[in-house]
């Protein structure tokens, strides 16, 4: 390959983990851009998992064998079955030495006692694959993982040059994955709750959004808890606010309890007191079942007095969901009425009758919604 088409495809590389949204997204162009760059049938991008120790696949690309999948679930090879890599992580990579790539090929030679081949060149003859060239992955000072890239059987095999140019791949991929942990964290900022280490309301925002649009496209329930953590204030006052956030992290930590009971749930802090769990699929039977849990163990804790819990969800008969504006809206008005009648279950939006009052309050226009009005609930049954 010559020095221009492999500047090329450098910057192929480059910008095709720039391109990438996800990890997923970026380990799979890392990939496929050092599989094109070397011209390889197969590559493979795996991570040196220390406390296990052992390599584990994170995505296969190119001409796959049966047992290879895209992006494995449990595709892992122990480290010690492997003499090279063995060698690079506990003498090279450990003491600052130079992460050069290596080539090997399934007629490598046996070492050791008779008969013995290891498992990177037993595993290319099974795979009918003539060729590999391994580059290792070095990220902030430390061994990060591999690049893989074969050749099948019958094609030209793997030299010293393409060894060379696959250090460099892997440096540039090295780079790449940087980036993506950037990404990942500023994302995670940008929707986690400092405090709590909840998600936030951007983060809310988005998910409802997204299940919204699944119950009209598919009737996919949506239901959303809101609930008002009671005593904060006084807590405050008479405790000091490192008190307060205190009792908000172990509230924290009873919600997100509670939303592990219903598959893959979101357990949020709004802000300040509020709170909220969002669930896409469970009925809504059982989700108001966890919101009663939720209330339960809320009254269970040290200086808090409980929470006011609302409940909406599409699977109750409280008309068209069309927006994640209307749910919501129908879930702070019924945490509302929890909190006028000190309800110590949660207020269900829709299972009051026709006339259900959380429903009339959610449906009111704004401008006949004085806040006045969201104590009318207080006194009634």
């Amino acid at each position: 390959m010559g020095e221009d088409r492999r500047l090329a495809a450098v910057v192929a590389l480059a910008q095709g983990m720039a391109a990438a949204h996800t990890p997923r997204e970026s380990w799979r162009a890392a990939a496929l851009g050092a599989c094109r760059a070397l011209a390889g049938g197969f590559a493979a991008l795996s991570v040196w998992e220390r406390d296990l120790g052992r390599l584990r696949v994170l995505v296969n690309v190119g001409d796959r064998a049966a047992d290879e999948e895209e992006f494995p679930d449990v595709e892992a090879y122990p480290v010690h079955q492997f003499p090279e890599i063995t060698e690079f992580l506990h003498e090279r990579w450990a003491s600052g030495g130079e992460p050069n790539a290596w080539v090997e090929t399934a007629e490598g030679a046996a070492e050791g006692r008779p008969g013995y081949c290891h498992q990177r060149v037993a595993a290319l003859r099974r795979r009918g694959r003539g060729s590999c060239v391994v580059a290792p992955i070095v990220l902030h000072g430390r061994a990060w993982g591999e690049l893989y890239v074969a050749r099948s059987s019958g094609t030209p095999v793997f030299d010293r040059a393409d060894a060379d140019f696959a250090t460099v791949l892997a440096a540039v991929v090295a780079a790449g994955l940087a980036q993506t942990e950037r990404l990942e964290e500023a994302r995670r900022l940008a929707f986690t709750d400092a405090l709590t280490g909840l998600a936030n309301r951007r983060a809310v925002d988005v998910r409802l959004e997204e299940a919204v649009e699944q119950h009209r496209a598919r009737g996919v329930v949506v239901s959303l808890v809101v609930c008002d953590l009671n005593g904060l204030k006084r807590v405050n006052d008479t405790l000091g606010h490192a008190v307060g956030d205190r009792l908000l992290e172990r509230f924290g930590s009873v919600l997100s309890l509670c939303g592990a009971m219903l598959p893959e749930a979101l357990a949020a802090r709004l802000g300040g007191d509020e709170f909220c769990l969002l669930a896409a699929g469970p009925s809504a039977d059982d989700v108001v079942r966890v919101a009663g849990e939720l209330c339960r163990r809320a009254g269970e804790l040290e200086l808090g007095e409980g929470v006011a819990c609302g409940v909406a969800s599409t699977g109750d008969p409280i008309g068209p969901v069309r927006t994640a504006r209307r749910l919501f809206r129908l879930a702070d008005a019924a945490q509302y009425r929890a909190k006028a009648v000190r309800a110590a279950r949660p207020v269900v939006a829709g299972r009051e009758g026709p006339d259900d009052p959380v429903v009339r309050l959610a449906d009111e226009p704004p401008r006949e919604r004085p806040a006045a009005e969201r104590r009318s609930f207080r006194g009634r049954p």
